[in-house]
């Protein structure tokens, strides 16, 4: 499995997810389902409950990482610049309806 959830986790790796904080047990989540090696990983609100440290770090991938092959990742988030730094491609949504779709680092882009 890539280290994606787990860099600066090493310490941890002994001790009960059950004793983890919150966000660190939703990382744990993540690990798991990713090492089932699915075809497709569905996320809701993957950083809720995670600290700005753990967002910033956790949910990117570390330039030695390579991203799970043949995965498809369909997250839907609120926090619009953490999406839009790891995704290939996005839709904003208001309303219900999409406003915005595009390649991500387009709409990461100022209009």
């Amino acid at each position: 499995m890539s280290s994606v959830c787990f860099r600066g986790f090493e310490e941890r790796l002994q001790q009960l997810a059950g004793t983890l904080s919150g966000g660190e047990q939703q990382m744990v989540a993540i690990g798991r389902a990713l090492m089932a090696h699915p075809r497709l990983c569905a996320m809701d609100e993957p950083s809720m409950g995670l600290s700005p440290r753990l967002c910033r770090t956790g949910l990117r991938h570390h330039p030695d990482d390579q991203p799970p092959k043949g995965v498809t990742i369909f997250m839907v988030e609120q926090n619009a610049n953490m999406a839009l730094a790891i995704a290939d491609r996005a839709y904003v949504l208001q309303t219900g309806e999409v406003v915005l779709s595009g390649p991500a680092a387009e709409l990461r882009q100022p209009s």
